[in-house]
């Protein structure tokens, strides 16, 4: 989406969501709810059909509610709590939501959980609610999206901003939550501007940045047309300007009468045309910045509104380079499938060789085509480590439940990019003079991630009923496993008697590892061939490994040559 478009596309959201029937039908509800009686209710709830399948539910303030005025007149922040421990992500794992909204939804969370459990599987879903109304509903529409059988559409009108950065970060990292919020706010009406430092209407508070952010779209309305914007800071750029332009402030904590700006608004084009969009004095994106800031009745291209069409403008900018770089592993899987072909390829073709792992290993101590070649991996070895560390970079940042989803998509790829590129690591790792403890102190974490995704979708293993060997050896450390035994049977040989001890306790472990390998058939049959690393160890130290492992199961099977038949 070019970013011109993007910005036309406010007023085309616009256009859609005001000549639907949805945002007359939630006002609707709201305002008969309103003439119900509320006796000591703080706030009243109630469930409106829509459609043949669905529901809207409606929260509507009483307005003698204290938590109301004490929302729109205090800045006050409460920590994340139960029962909204579930939004927290790795990457923000902390936010705050506006005191008084959050007491308020405690105050009715046995009323909402039994709402929660009546509506089951309704759909369409809308949940709405005006002013502090409208705060509980955004609540509400978040402890519904916890589940993901549940797809809600928040639609609030005159709403406070309801938490802080972090609410809004948690939230926009999964799009399907900040697509589910519709925020509809009219430029006469205050309260929604209400927590909006420097410059807190009702508070009067001393100048500082705002604390609070918004979530979702919103839907900004003047008295001729509305347009909708999505990008946080922007939002938040227009509103204060809207705050410093109103002349509406008398109305305190009453909440605003929408039924009047949707009526007038259904009845005008809101989309202007392509033809409005360009002016020879302005570029295609400034074009579409004023066109969305003169529908909402702040002026577009006046002189004295240019420093905010400036900071619009490149929030935009910053917004869409983000979206634009934003990594998409669908996107390059092309790609990847071709670097692992190529990988697959040298497999087969090295299998006389001793082997994947060592003729990689060995390749640089031979002629100029197995360097070309090894340098033709090595270029695409590298290409799959960017793009899996990027992987689990991001899920690892991902929130629990897209965490889980995306791992389990992704887990088979992963495995089998880990089984086959490892071992090339372990390779270079080793070729270096003097390195050791591969797995300790040379293994990339994403490695140990990818691991731990395979043994936590299967805690038991597979392939105990195995009756031939596998391609790809599992475990992708056995060559850095090998390389050990190696190090310790010169121990054993050369060494001081504590080395020597170490060294026979790390062969017996390495020999009860390798038998239960292959009685699984979890073992590519290339290391047994005549050049590969693990049949030198034992041609090489077979004297001193019989000396640790005589007893021991994998010294029967190699000296019976039992391994001859394996495949």
């Amino acid at each position: 989406m070019s970013q011109v478009s993007m910005f036309s596309s406010g007023q085309e959201f616009a256009n859609l969501f005001v000549s639907s029937d949805l945002l007359h039908h939630s006002w609707f509800t709201i305002s008969d709810l309103r003439n119900h009686p509320y006796l000591n209710n703080p706030i009243l709830v109630k469930v409106y059909p829509y459609h043949s399948n669905g529901a809207i539910v409606a929260f509507v303030s009483s307005p003698t509610c204290t938590l109301q005025k004490e929302m729109v007149s205090s800045e006050d922040l409460e920590g994340s709590q139960s029962p909204f421990q579930f939004i927290s992500t790795k990457r923000n794992p902390h936010f705050s939501v506006n005191k008084a909204a959050i007491t308020l939804f405690a105050s009715l969370l046995n009323e909402l959980s039994a709402l929660k459990e009546q509506l089951g599987n309704v759909s369409p879903l809308i949940i709405t609610g005006v002013s502090l109304g409208g705060s509980v509903a955004s609540l509400f529409t978040l402890w519904l999206l916890k589940d993901n059988n549940k797809r809600p559409t928040c639609i609030t009108f005159g709403s406070p901003l309801l938490g802080d950065s972090g609410l809004q970060r948690a939230i926009s990292e999964r799009p399907s939550w900040n697509s589910s919020f519709l925020h509809v706010v009219s430029n006469h009406d205050p309260i929604p501007r209400s927590l909006i430092s420097p410059t807190n209407v009702f508070a009067g508070s001393i100048p500082q940045s705002c604390i609070y952010n918004p979530f979702g779209m919103f839907l900004l309305c003047s008295d001729s047309d509305c347009s909708c914007f999505e990008e946080p800071e922007s939002v938040l750029d227009i509103m204060m300007e809207m705050n410093l332009n109103s002349q509406h402030q008398d109305s305190r904590f009453l909440a605003f009468d929408y039924e009047q700006v949707l009526e007038r608004l259904k009845d005008r084009v809101i989309f202007k045309g392509a033809s409005q969009l360009f002016h020879s004095s302005v570029d295609q994106l400034q074009a579409g910045i004023d066109l969305q800031l003169e529908a909402i009745g702040i002026g577009g291209q006046t002189s004295n509104m240019n420093p905010l069409r400036t900071k619009v403008k490149k929030r935009v900018e910053e917004s869409f380079a983000k979206k634009r770089n934003a990594f998409d592993p669908g996107k390059k899987l092309n790609k990847m499938k071709e670097s692992m072909a190529w990988l697959e390829w040298y497999k087969k073709v090295t299998l006389k060789e001793g082997g994947y792992y060592d003729s990689f290993k060995r390749s640089e101590n031979r002629g100029r085509d197995a360097v070309k070649s090894r340098q033709e991996i090595v270029k695409h070895q590298r290409v799959l480590t960017k793009y899996w560390k990027t992987i689990v970079e991001e899920v690892e940042n991902m929130p629990q439940r897209e965490e889980t989803t995306f791992r389990t998509r992704w887990l088979y790829a992963g495995t089998n990019y880990r089984r086959m590129v490892e071992p090339l690591d372990i390779a270079e790792y080793y070729m270096k003079s003097g390195n050791t403890d591969y797995v300790n102190l040379g293994r990339s974490e994403h490695y140990k991630k990818l691991e731990e995704w395979r043994i936590e979708d299967n805690p038991s293993g597979s392939g105990n009923d195995r009756r031939k060997s596998v391609c790809l050896t599992e475990d992708s450390c056995f060559w850095a496993y090998v390389e050990e035994a190696i190090i310790n049977s010169k121990r054993l040989r050369e060494g001081s008697l504590e080395e020597k001890e170490n060294a026979r306790e790390y062969l017996v472990n390495f020999g009860e590892y390798v038998i239960n390998m292959i009685r699984s058939y979890s073992v590519s049959s290339e290391i047994f061939q005549p050049q590969s690393s693990f049949m030198k160890w034992w041609k090489d130290y077979r004297q001193d490994i019989l000396s640790c492992l005589s007893s021991l199961p994998l010294a029967f099977y190699m000296e019976n040559g039992d391994y001859q038949s394996y495949a």
